[in-house]
């Protein structure tokens, strides 16, 4: 028995992939834990916080205002991780609701460092430091764009990028 096509409504005009917020400096990310996420035991593989918080930190600089795309697709450089520590406190589980918390720690002339906590219901599941560094298209180190450092300030002294 063949069905006849049905014609699909419009998706919203607003429906976009979640971006987060920031609340006093500090960005707010949340995350559902997926059976592809998880390992032979059912908990979150360990790599994939580091993923999650890759997420949370890509969404924390669009949204603060950071383009990284346009800069590196000009030529002008691009961020990278030069450092992380991670410490994995609890496990999560297949459909437990995360939260990533993100927040500015240090900058540096070509760096910045963000502390970021994965959360399920208030309780800390991941947290780990991360240090990325603005580098040349060659791979080299260099200055981030004056603006960006300021967007950093602002957010390490607790302030919202729309502020």
């Amino acid at each position: 028995m063949s069905l006849a096509p049905l014609a699909l409504p419009d998706p919203p005009a607003d429906m976009r992939p979640a971006a987060g917020q920031f609340v006093r400096g500090v960005h707010y990310f949340p995350v559902r834990v997926y059976f592809e996420d998880t390992d032979l035991s059912g908990v979150v593989y360990h790599a994939n916080y580091l993923r999650y918080m890759e997420r949370a930190r890509s969404d924390m600089l669009r949204l603060a205002g950071i383009d990284q795309r346009e800069h590196h697709e000009g030529g002008d450089g691009v961020y990278a991780v030069a450092d992380v520590a991670i410490a994995y406190r609890r496990p999560a589980r297949l459909d437990d609701d995360l939260l990533i918390r993100s927040h500015v720690t240090a900058i540096g002339a070509a760096t910045c460092s963000i502390h970021q906590t994965v959360m399920r219901d208030g309780e800390i599941v991941t947290d780990g430091d991360v240090t990325a560094a603005y580098l040349t298209p060659q791979g080299r180190p260099q200055r981030q764009p004056k603006p960006w450092i300021d967007i950093f300030k602002r957010l390490a002294q607790g302030e919202d990028p729309s502020s």
